[in-house]
């Protein structure tokens, strides 16, 4: 799976961490928060310069003025570079745009001090082994200092790459805690998407309960009284024939509601759980699939339909796009998280952006406070995971 910051990527193996873009990445990360403290001091130098000529008071005044406006600057400045280790979660510029007076504690903070926290971090995590590595260039290293310092520095280059992740992926969370809307905001907004989702999902039901209940059971008895109908006509009559025809239009009818019906929210999910609504689409997939979904116990039924239409859709965009002869479906409960995993063999290269269903998945999954993580380099496989939370 895609990791999501520093942090999670240092998870992963050593080999997959450091071949992945985080440790680049997490460099840069570092080397922009130094970009407005560097600017600052250069400018407030300048004015200690010319203390002398525009006098005490006006030089104290004229610092104070880089320092605002070096604070002001670093929030935007925040979330840009904020994209080079949490693109997932990077808070938007129109969402934040009244200032806040803890943002522009962090900026004056950032300025101050966390900026040249970063510049050092980076410049001694990067300059213990460059400088082993350039020890044959000095002169006066001894002999045993250029034999042993270019290897030792090649085996701490890779070594570097954690420390920065990790101040990266720490300064990251703590500008992303800053930068984020207020908890009792943040709150109502969870509250009124839960009641958004509720609703929807009632509704989606109620539908499907009037269509079962109501028009499948009148074109059922419909079809029934067609078929009876047919049998007390002369057989090879134009009436039969007509009547043959109504009874096969009818019962094309019903199988288009049934299929409906499923879309809108099917019966088995409501009925069976979510296992049996899986096993019950992967029978319809058009390439074969293995199945494993084993939940030892029924989830909340917003958990249930998020969990059901993301495999849905995941199954028919690897049956369109993916040119996979073979798909597996996986699902378990791990600590109180719905883990759903579909994965294939596949052409892979999906992409969210590319219109294929993906973003709306991902929509549908955070609306019920889960996340969607997608591997899919070109030349596959592509493996999809939805983990949904699902409570006690």
């Amino acid at each position: 799976m895609i990791p999501r910051d520093p942090l999670e990527a240092l998870t992963r193996g050593p080999v997959g961490f450091l071949r992945s873009s985080w440790p680049w990445r997490s460099a840069g990360y570092l080397l922009a928060g130094g970009v407005p403290g560097v600017a600052c001091g250069v400018a407030v130098a300048g004015v200690a310069a010319s203390w002398g000529r525009i006098g005490a008071a006006a030089a104290v005044v004229c610092a104070l003025l880089v320092l605002g406006c070096a604070t002001v600057a670093t929030r935007p400045w925040e979330r840009r570079r904020l994209r080079l280790v949490a693109p997932h979660t990077t808070p938007h510029s129109k969402t934040y745009a009244k200032p806040y007076a803890r943002e522009i504690g962090h900026g004056a903070l950032s300025v101050l001090v966390l900026g040249w926290v970063d510049l050092a971090v980076v410049l001694v995590s990067l300059g213990i082994p460059g400088a082993l590595l350039a020890a044959p260039l000095q002169p006066e290293a001894p002999p045993w200092a250029r034999l042993g310092g270019p290897l030792a520095g090649a085996l701490l280059l890779p070594v570097a790459a954690y420390p920065i992740a990790a101040w990266a992926g720490a300064r990251a969370a703590v500008s992303l805690a800053v930068l984020a809307l207020g908890d009792a905001e943040l709150t109502e907004v969870r509250r009124s998407r839960a009641r958004l989702v509720d609703a929807y999902e009632a509704e989606r039901r109620r539908i499907e309960r009037d269509l079962h209940d109501g028009a499948q059971q009148r074109l059922v008895a419909l079809t029934m009284k067609l078929g009876l109908a047919g049998l007390d006509l002369p057989a090879g009559s134009r009436a039969a024939r007509e009547v043959a025809e109504a009874h096969r239009m009818a019962k094309d009818a019903l199988a288009e509601l049934r299929e409906l019906i499923r879309g809108v929210h099917p019966q088995v999910l409501t009925e069976r759980g979510l296992p049996a609504a899986v096993r019950d689409v992967t029978t319809r997939s058009p390439m074969p699939v293995d199945l494993d979904v084993d939940l030892e116990r029924r989830l909340p039924p917003a958990v249930e339909a998020a969990g059901y239409f993301a495999v849905c859709e995941a199954l028919a965009n690897a049956a369109r796009h993916s040119g996979a002869a073979r798909l597996r479906v996986g699902g378990r409960l791990r600590g109180g998280v719905l883990v759903l995993e579909v994965a294939d063999d596949g052409r892979g290269g999906a992409d969210p952006a590319a219109g294929t269903g993906l973003t709306g998945l991902a929509d549908r999954v955070a609306a019920v406070d889960g996340r969607m993580l997608l591997s899919s380099p070109a030349g596959g496989p592509t493996r999809l995971r939805v983990e949904i939370p699902c409570g006690d």
